[in-house]
């Protein structure tokens, strides 16, 4: 009698597609063991990088397709499109007599208007020729004050199809409040011009302010078909992997990381692709945040370090921040988001002289295909790790020996750039990394002192491939409280998308003066909006029990042009539970302006925006405590490198998975893993905490940190 087949293991899986590298962390739900690796990635096709990152974590497991029972994605594909401007050609619907939204945009003018006389606006999403209008007009409460043109809605239809314009977004006016005639013009596109990819405003984002309702909406449109055809393209390879050898379909749950903190299954993102813009950065947020707040950090800034640019945000009582305030290169965007800076100062960023003669770093690019120099790939020009490996701060080689640096070709590089600038080599390469650790701090001071923050009560999390390797420079320019860096931490990311809700946002515009505050309107709304959670969450197989709920509003003082969030209690909409929404908004206020109007009666709260975010919850990895030993770091010890800090040391080397929890290290030393490296610079303490994290602090200040 034939035995029968063994039981599969559930394993979950994150993946992080990166510029360089494609990061892979597996979790057994069993026996909670977590396993991560790395793979380059193929920005030819990213698909390619993905099923290698599987195939490669698995058998470090020992496991097959057939155990796996979730995977979650984050991905750069729309993120890329935007940033590199890659798109098709666009057509937009608007309101009659509105044709104009996209040229009039917003009077702010990038860094102030002391620059405004050299500045030229960007590039229009859309071209003015392919810009048409529809007859129909709703007021701002949604009451109809002109009716819908049918016919003129049909001629626009067949003009778009009779020049192949396949990519439309509609956005009328106060469709936000109304989506009756946006739905109507939906309907007429299908008919007429079935082949039309078309995204409208009241789906992608119910809140006012046309303009920049109307670029989400085109920027949705804009990147629908790539996203759609990437993430079917994985979904279908992940299916045949999974039940290769198998006699019956077995359909692996695929979610995909979006902007907002949460995660959504690949058949829903395909009809939001615009919630996938700041995927990877927000799974390492996430990802930080939680390990942070189980070694005890609550208030941290987290700097994600990778090839291509250096990814930071602020996370205050556990939780990264939010806005709907961001942008993806020129493209303003309106849709929640984790509140990320992204500056052009990763590993591959690229050292260049100005026309002025003076040494810059970044925003360009060598990423992972040619790459750095030391790479041997192609590459002609220097970059941030050919400085780091000329000075001995990284090893000879990356992944643990996996991919070899050419030390040779990083030096003869930097020697050109050198000798162009008239400087030694050694205060090139230290000038490098000067440039890009000020271009980092530049981007931490934005979310933190810009938003009314004390960048010094804060400590940081660095993560991700390159992140590592500036932290003693950013204690010293910041003046921070220390650095924690996790265990893997180049696979940060990937972690975090283990750790990842699924959640949908919505929104409905609905503006009120704080005194004339209907609460029966406002928990209507609420209710409507809960439901639509409601039925997102259903869709995703969630019982309902398991449903959680989060109500927030968007509130401002009279006359002003931008709002602040603030969270609204559970419960009945009453007074009292209002009245406590508009003490929280003052408080808000307060902290992030330095005033507030408190009992002032001349200046009026007004609410704008009401909000829910539907929640599914999943489990996610215990993060275990490791073993302490004897004290004794020489355990770690592998050896010795020629190391130029301040002038050139015969450095220690350490490797850290030798390392026990209450060991402590002073600098100069290179603590060193699999996906990343730790430069202690002299002056600087490193103390491994129970959970494995590293925590560096300048050595005076070593003792706080325990």
């Amino acid at each position: 009698m034939a035995s029968a087949p063994p039981t599969p293991r559930r394993i979950r899986i994150g993946i992080d597609t990166g510029g360089t590298f494609t990061d892979v962390v597996a979790l057994d739900e069993e026996t909670g063991e977590l396993v991560t690796t790395k793979t380059p990635s193929t920005p030819s096709n990213p698909a390619d990088g993905f099923m290698n990152g599987i195939d490669k974590v698995l058998d470090l497991l020992g496991a097959s397709g057939a155990d796996v029972a979730a995977v979650s994605h984050g991905t750069t594909v729309a993120t890329n499109q935007l940033l590199e401007g890659k798109l098709d050609r666009i057509g937009f619907v608007s309101t009659e007599g509105y044709e104009f939204v996209l040229e009039i945009a917003r009077q702010s003018v990038p860094d102030g208007y002391g620059n405004s006389y050299f500045w030229v606006k960007p590039d229009r999403i859309v071209p003015a020729d392919l810009v048409k209008t529809v007859g129909g007009r709703m007021d701002f409460r949604g009451n109809e004050i002109r009716p819908f043109d049918e016919e003129q809605a049909v001629r626009v239809a067949r003009w778009f199809r009779d020049r192949g314009v396949t990519t439309l977004g509609v956005c009328f006016l106060h469709s936000y409040a109304n989506p009756g005639h946006e739905q109507r013009m939906l309907a007429v596109l299908r008919r007429e011009h079935p082949d039309a990819v078309v995204s409208i405003s009241s789906d992608v984002l119910r809140e006012y302010r046309e303009y920049e309702r109307s670029v989400t909406t085109l920027v949705d449109a804009a990147v629908k078909p790539k996203v759609s055809r990437y993430i079917t393209g994985i979904k279908d390879r992940l299916d045949a992997f999974t039940t290769a050898g198998e006699q019956t379909a077995r359909r692996v749950p695929f979610y995909i990381m979006k902007s907002n903190g949460g995660v959504l299954s690949a058949e829903e993102v395909v009809h939001q692709p615009i919630t996938t813009v700041l995927s990877g950065p927000a799974a390492g947020a996430l990802g930080a945040a939680l390990i942070a707040m189980r070694a005890g950090f609550d208030r941290l800034l987290t700097c994600d370090g990778g090839g291509t640019s250096t990814d930071v945000s602020v996370v205050l009582a556990g939780e990264p921040t939010l806005t709907t305030e961001g942008s993806v290169g020129q493209f303003p965007s309106k849709i929640p988001m984790i509140d990320v800076v992204t500056v052009g100062a990763g590993g591959g960023s690229i050292a260049w002289v100005s026309p002025e003669g003076t040494l810059k770093v970044g925003p360009r690019s060598a990423g992972a295909d040619p790459g750095p120099l030391c790479y041997a790939k192609g590459g002609t020009e220097p970059t941030i790790t050919d400085a780091h490996v000329l000075l001995g701060r990284i090893p000879p080689h990356l992944l643990g020996g996996e991919i070899p640096l050419d030390i040779e070709a990083a030096r003869a590089g930097l020697e050109k750039l050198a000798g162009t600038l008239g400087l030694e080599l050694e205060a090139l390469a230290t000038g490098i990394l000067e440039i890009s650790a000020w271009n980092q701090a530049n981007a931490l001071r934005q979310i933190t002192v810009k938003r009314g923050l004390d960048v010094r009560s804060f400590m940081m999390a660095t993560f991700g491939g390159s992140g590592s390797l500036l932290l003693c420079r950013l204690i010293d320019i910041l003046g921070l409280q220390g650095v924690i860096v996790p265990p893997n931490p180049g696979n940060v990311s990937a972690f975090g998308l283990l750790t990842v809700d699924v959640k949908n946002d919505y929104v409905q515009t609905s503006v009120s003066r704080h005194r004339d505050l209907d609460t029966d309107a406002v928990a209507a709304t609420f209710e409507a909006l809960q439901t639509r959670a409601t039925a997102a969450l259903d869709a995703e197989g969630f019982p309902a029990e398991q449903h959680r709920f989060v109500r927030t509003a968007d509130l401002r003082y009279f006359g002003q042009a931008f709002e602040v969030r603030v969270p609204v209690a559970d419960g009945p909409v009453d007074k009292a539970l209002a009245d406590g929404v508009a003490e929280a908004f003052h408080s808000a206020h307060e902290q992030l302006y330095g005033y507030c109007f408190r009992g002032d009666e001349r200046q009026q709260v007004e609410w704008v925006n009401l909000r829910v975010s539907g929640i599914g919850p999943i489990r996610r990895p215990e993060i275990r405590e490791i073993a302490g030993r004897d004290g004794d770091v020489e355990r770690a010890r592998t050896g010795t490198r020629r190391v130029f800090f301040e002038d050139h040391r015969e450095t220690p080397i350490y490797w850290r998975p030798d390392l026990a929890a209450g060991d402590v290290l002073t600098g100069p030393a290179i603590i060193e893993e699999f996906g990343s490296t730790i430069p202690l610079h002299p002056g600087f303490s490193a103390r491994v905490d129970a959970f494995g994290n590293v925590i560096v602090t300048r050595s005076s200040d070593s003792e706080a940190a325990k």
